[in-house]
């Protein structure tokens, strides 16, 4: 792809992303500690008694933000558990141990330092239903027409200090055989990204063991690479790896709920290989249902099969996932983004979830086997990702039609129309479905080759804008 960049005015602000599951935009644009003080009150308001936990993933923004919120959720007569710098799924953990009505983190996940943004958690300790979701941002929505001030109440709340560490660790070295780790004391190179993932890395590869080498500290959101883990963003830090002599490499993003993977010589596995290593690990000891959304690849599918176990698919959204797997009593669900659940720690993607069960296949039988070896036993498909961008009164009715041309274009396929539109066939699939948040579709292949894949979705965008 050939890009050309023009002189021009300064961009155009970037609007406010307000979702079910939370809100993002560019600090000092969008995104001001008064719209994250109104958000908060608005999540406060749909919640019962009780305090709320609050966390950050190590943006230079954060501190801000939070004063904000603390300083609104204690006037409204809210008391705030302040878990400062802590992972994500730290923060669904704290929930469920302190009981807590709910809980708030401050993080734009994946985007660029210019960004933040704001994740909310039930009182389940997991990431808000689409229907609680949808109840916080209309009342948000409300609170911004009306602009109100905070309303202080009878009794100020407080706002305490809580570290959530202890616990999260406790519940990662309980799920894993930590004594076949540890014979074996695996080398590993991290790299937490300058976010809050060297929190609980650090003491959990101690814990585990590990000789290891970690860089991205400390989480203070001075990103040295575009904090997503892509392959692309990675070039410059995968030689690392085998410089260090290490036997994996691990990545995680700023708020230590995704994880990708590269081997120990620098090769990039990437997150789609985390979930299906996860699953590898958990189904040869606990056989059970597994669950991935419907845009991940189906290497976990196929994995569940050889275990003999059902693999159930959801909408996309790690909500949608969670809402499958208790349907499904499932014993692992995640995403393709490098996301593991493990209802045994908690409901929330969790980075270190991740890190540890792979650890521990890796180390099954007494010796270390190598990640190579690992994946060279698993299904060859390859995954491509594509998008297109929708043309200029492109309405919400004609991604109907658009869809039904997409399932034309491939006679003789299953069809599903759980998210958007999936077909299968014997040697794979394709997904197209629409943004959320941008005027674009995205349209997900998986092939047993990239030539095969790539075919699949250039048939795709062709049938999607009817050309």
């Amino acid at each position: 792809m050939t890009m050309t960049t023009t002189a021009s005015a300064s961009p155009p602000a970037e609007p406010l992303i307000v979702s079910v599951s939370g809100l993002r935009g560019v600090v000092g644009q969008s995104l001001s500690p008064g719209v994250a003080a109104a958000y908060a009150l608005a999540f406060a308001e749909t919640l019962p008694t009780g305090p709320i936990v609050l966390g950050r993933d190590g943006r230079a923004s954060g501190p801000q933000l939070k004063a904000a919120i603390i300083t609104a959720l204690t006037a409204a007569g809210r008391d705030v558990l302040d878990c400062d710098v802590a992972a994500t799924p730290t923060i669904g953990i704290v929930v469920a141990e302190q009981q807590a009505a709910g809980g708030i983190q401050i993080s734009a996940s994946h985007n660029p330092a210019r960004y933040n943004g704001l994740k909310l958690f039930g009182g389940e300790g997991r990431v808000l239903p689409a229907a609680a979701g949808e109840a916080v941002k209309r009342r948000f929505e409300a609170l911004r027409r009306a602009a109100p001030a905070a309303v202080a109440t009878g009794r100020a709340g407080t706002a305490r200090s809580v570290d959530g560490v202890a616990p999260h660790l406790a519940r990662v070295l309980a799920i894993v055989d930590a004594d076949a780790i540890r014979q074996v004391r695996p080398r590993v190179w991290l790299d937490a990204g300058h976010g809050a993932g060297s929190r609980l890395a650090r003491p959990l590869l101690e814990a585990l063991g590990c000789d290891y080498t970690l860089v991205g500290e400390p989480a203070d959101g001075a990103f040295e690479h575009e904090p997503e883990p892509t392959a692309a963003n990675l070039a410059d830090w995968l030689p690392q790896i085998a410089a260090a002599s290490a036997d994996i490499g691990f990545f995680q993003d700023p708020d230590a709920d995704r994880l990708a993977i590269a081997t120990g010589a620098g090769r990039y596995l990437g997150e789609e290989l985390t979930l299906g290593l996860a699953v590898d690990a958990v189904l040869a000891k606990t056989p059970g249902p597994v669950v991935t959304n419907c845009s991940t690849s189906g290497l976990t599918s196929r994995l569940a099969a050889r275990h003999g176990v059902p693999c159930s698919f959801s909408a996309v959204g790690e909500a949608n996932v969670v809402d499958e797997m208790l349907t499904r009593s499932a014993v692992l669900g995640g995403e393709g983004n490098g996301g593991v659940i493990d209802p045994r720690v908690g409901l929330v993607r969790d980075s270190f979830v991740a890190m540890a069960l792979v650890l521990e296949r890796m180390a099954t039988g007494g010796r270390l086997t190598s990640l190579e070896d690992l994946v060279a036993d698993f299904p060859p498909l390859t995954i491509v990702k594509s998008k297109v961008n929708l043309p200029a009164g492109w309405r919400q009715e004609d991604a109907g039609v658009a869809f039904d041309r997409v399932t034309a274009a491939f006679p003789g396929a299953a069809v599903s129309r759980l998210d958007g539109v999936r077909v299968d066939w014997p040697d794979g699939w394709l997904l197209v479905r629409a943004s959320n948040t941008e005027p674009i579709v995205r349209i997900v292949a998986e092939a047993a080759t990239t030539t095969d894949a790539e075919a699949a979705i250039a048939r795709a965008r062709t049938a999607l804008l009817g050309e």
